[in-house]
């Protein structure tokens, strides 16, 4: 691929970005070993884990804790109120439980950029769950799929894991596991997960794990991936609305037992037809990339001192896009519009070429900008997008 952001080169190495979707991306599972502990250290730590379960004042709806020996209901580790008591809580976990924190992504900055930096690459909305498991063999979860791809990065101490077979390949989200249809049989592979390697589970893979003789601590970061079904439901939602045909009652009678269900043959093979006339899959695409753009809520450290600083900026100015960006430039008739972070930033027609240049140049100086701007232009065209945090200036001239 041309062009693969930090976070996922960090995800995957030392496996190549374009390696590991040709080879890994829903076909197989991937492990890497690392020998490296600390690889993951800086996304997630255990102090962080408990400062984040004793200070921030969680409640139950952010927090879970499950034990494959019994079932833990959100009043055993929380107060009345739904706020989570810490103490309870710690003491299930030196029991046995396993603690899980869902979406932790909206508490913890270094993991929201994790996976703003997997979706600007893949296109799919990320996210996390964290899971904290004692020590000496605790087992949250028996042996069962995901409906979603994930990618285990173990962060703190191991867990011995067990591979089983696929009993749904690529399940989507409507295909749960169901416990008392699957006998779990002899595993495919096992081996223990370190502190800094990573395993990538592609959905419907059965797995479970235990930790070993430390406490565990390891970042599940899931994707939740749009399908080619889903692209086609979109468009015989479209179709449904523009064609009567679509819209028609089935046949009256068609319960009877003695209706002719062969009649229904021709009438479905002509609104597959029609549905292929109709379906404009570049347009579909394109609605679906507006989608996740338009969803991804904007993460700008530093922004403070970054619009502090707009009297300041020169034509020697170094700025850069700031990273990991989902956006996208729609050439409107007489007006160019910018679409990311849900906002629509409109520009005539001869900020174009600047602009581009802007958002996908890592590093320049405000006067290189190309076409036909002049220097107030080029400066007024950089505060714009400082302001609407798609830039970042790297140095302020002294003056």
């Amino acid at each position: 691929m041309p062009h693969s952001s930090a976070a996922f080169r960090h995800v995957v190495a030392p496996i190549a970005s374009d390696t590991f979707l040709a080879e890994y991306w829903e076909r197989q599972i991937l492990l890497i070993r690392r020998q490296a502990p600390g690889y993951y250290g800086d996304l997630l730590t255990l102090e962080d884990i408990d400062r984040v379960i004793t200070t921030l004042c969680l409640d139950n709806r952010e927090i879970n804790m499950v034990d494959a020996r019994q079932e833990l209901k959100p009043h055993d580790y929380s107060y009345p109120s739904g706020m989570i008591d810490p103490a309870r809580l710690f003491q299930l976990f030196a029991d046995g439980a396993t603690v899980i924190l869902p979406q932790l992504q909206l508490r913890v900055p270094t993991l929201a950029a994790l996976c703003r930096g997997m979706e600007a690459d893949l296109s799919h909305r990320f996210q996390t769950n964290i899971y904290m498991t004692p020590a000496g063999g605790a087992q949250g979860f028996r042996p069962h799929y995901d409906s979603h791809d994930v990618f285990v990065l173990q962060v703190a101490g191991s867990k011995a894991w067990k591979i089983y077979d696929t009993p749904v390949e690529l399940p989507s989200r409507a295909q749960e596991f169901d416990p008392a249809g699957y006998t779990v049989g002899p595993p495919t592979q096992e081996f223990v997960l370190e502190a800094g390697d990573m395993l990538y589970i592609p959905r419907g893979v059965v797995h479970d794990a235990v930790s070993t003789d430390a406490i565990s601590l390891h970042i599940t970061l899931g994707a939740m991936v749009k399908t080619w079904g889903d692209l086609l439901v979109e468009a015989l939602s479209e179709a449904t609305l523009a064609d009567p045909a679509f819209r028609r009652g089935l046949p009256p009678g068609f319960a009877r037992p003695d209706f002719d269900r062969n009649a229904a043959g021709p009438v479905v093979a002509d609104l597959l037809r029609r549905l292929a006339e109709r379906s404009d899959p570049a347009a579909l695409l394109d609605r679906f990339a507006d989608d996740i753009v338009s969803t991804r809520h904007c993460l700008l450290p530093g922004q403070l001192r970054q619009v502090g600083g707009l009297a300041d900026l020169d034509e020697t100015t170094e700025v850069g896009p700031r990273p990991d960006l989902l956006y996208r430039i729609l050439e409107t008739g007489d007006t160019i519009a910018l679409n990311c972070y849900g906002n629509d930033i409109t520009f005539p027609p001869h900020v174009l070429e600047p602009l581009r240049f802007a958002l996908t140049t890592d590093h320049y100086a405000i006067g290189d900008l190309p076409g036909d701007l002049d220097a107030d232009g080029k400066i007024v065209l950089i505060r714009r997008l400082v302001r609407e945090g798609l830039l970042m200036w790297r140095n302020i001239s002294t003056k």
